[in-house]
């Protein structure tokens, strides 16, 4: 099979060995080939530019800026660019942002390397690849659990053990606007106190240590 026909693949981790079991997994295909690997957003964005591949690979976390801001910088000067989350993340909100960003395929980990395959020729046909176990986190999601951006930034503060009053000179607030957010945080997730909040959010992917 020539390179023409084979389906070329990015790949963004910022994890070498897992970078490296990804990169054989694929070179051991013969309808497929790495054209190029990265750790960095930045990278994603310049080696996408360079060799315009078939498929892209994009973790979420990355040491510069997060997978879905790069796969959003990509699709601005590419809008038919295929995308491929890979990633540890299982939260309903990453895989939202994720797709809502114009991933074509959700991938866990986890998962077993036939999935990654799987989904690299389903998404270069046209298609989507979205597993049960991910397709079921996103349909947990609730509608309307949505959070402002102004709220997002309180409940980033609040996983980081910030008080009120620190919440409120970090973010240039007065304290009861902060005891406002907070209050409709806790609604919007469906929890009672603080602690619960920074549970939901760690587990849902609205926020990472």
């Amino acid at each position: 099979m020539t390179e023409e026909t084979q389906t070329s693949v990015l790949v963004v981790d910022d994890h070498p060995i897992m970078r490296y079991g990804v990169v054989a997994i694929i070179a051991a295909r013969s309808d497929m080939r790495v054209v190029a690997q990265t750790g960095t957003a930045s990278g994603a964005v310049e080696l996408f530019r360079e060799h315009r591949p078939d498929i892209t690979l994009m973790d979420l976390r990355l040491p510069d800026r997060s997978g879905v801001e790069a796969i959003r910088e990509i699709r601005s000067f590419a809008p038919w660019a295929r995308l491929i989350v890979l990633t540890t993340y299982e939260g309903d909100e990453d895989i939202h942002q994720a797709l809502e960003a114009g991933a074509r395929g959700y991938l866990i980990k986890g998962m077993p390397h036939e999935a990654l395959i799987e989904a690299i020729r389903k998404v270069k046909a046209g298609g989507r690849f979205v597993p049960a176990p991910v397709a079921r986190a996103l349909a947990s999601r609730m509608p309307d659990g949505e959070l402002s951006t102004r709220e997002r930034e309180v409940l980033e503060l609040l996983v980081r053990g910030k008080s009120n009053r620190e919440i409120a000179e970090l973010l240039s607030i007065k304290e009861a606007t902060v005891k406002s957010h907070v209050s409709v945080i806790l609604m919007r997730l469906n929890v009672t106190d603080r602690t619960q909040a920074v549970i939901t959010a760690l587990q849902r992917g609205l926020a990472h240590l």
